[in-house]
């Protein structure tokens, strides 16, 4: 029976997180795509935009670290990991975030609009929309290329 080694699945993660998130960090930047995760989940914690950006950092860095132990446990059961079932992983997991994930938020964020309700006098978050093209037509190909390389990293790190 195969042990977990921790430390070297945190810092695994760690490195693949940190990428990640300069990947989608900076297609905001670079407008490729509108759709800024880290800020966006910190918005849901707090009304304070600056604030918001801290927490959304370290909610995006809890979720990449909680995800490199399910990424480590899959490579564990299914076979050895590889950069290749790695970026397949993380092509499945981009999949996941952007057709399943993102068009539940509105239903679940305190700050972001809906895209069955009507104007609102209170400034909202806009709705990410199918693929989050609402934030951008690149921001389906920022996402899953980002997380592919996440699950890249982790396949050849772990």
């Amino acid at each position: 029976m195969n042990v977990m080694n921790v430390p070297h699945v945190l810092m695994s993660g760690l490195v693949a997180t940190t990428v990640l998130t300069l990947l989608l960090r900076g297609s905001v930047e670079l407008h490729f795509s509108r759709m800024d995760l880290p800020f966006i989940l910190g918005a849901g914690l707090t009304p304070d935009r600056d604030r918001a950006k801290l927490l959304g950092i370290a909610v995006h860095y809890g979720a990449g670290l909680a995800f490199s132990f399910l990424y480590a446990a899959f490579f564990a059961a299914v076979r050895p990991p590889s950069p290749w079932l790695g970026a397949l992983l993380g092509l499945l997991h981009g999949g996941f975030v952007l057709i399943i994930a993102l068009p539940l938020l509105p239903s679940l964020h305190p700050r972001m609009a809906a895209t069955t309700r009507g104007p609102d006098p209170t400034p909202m978050l806009e709705p990410p929309g199918f693929l989050a093209l609402n934030y951008g037509p690149h921001t389906p190909e920022v996402s899953l290329a980002a997380h592919m390389i996440y699950g890249l990293l982790l396949g050849a790190l772990l």
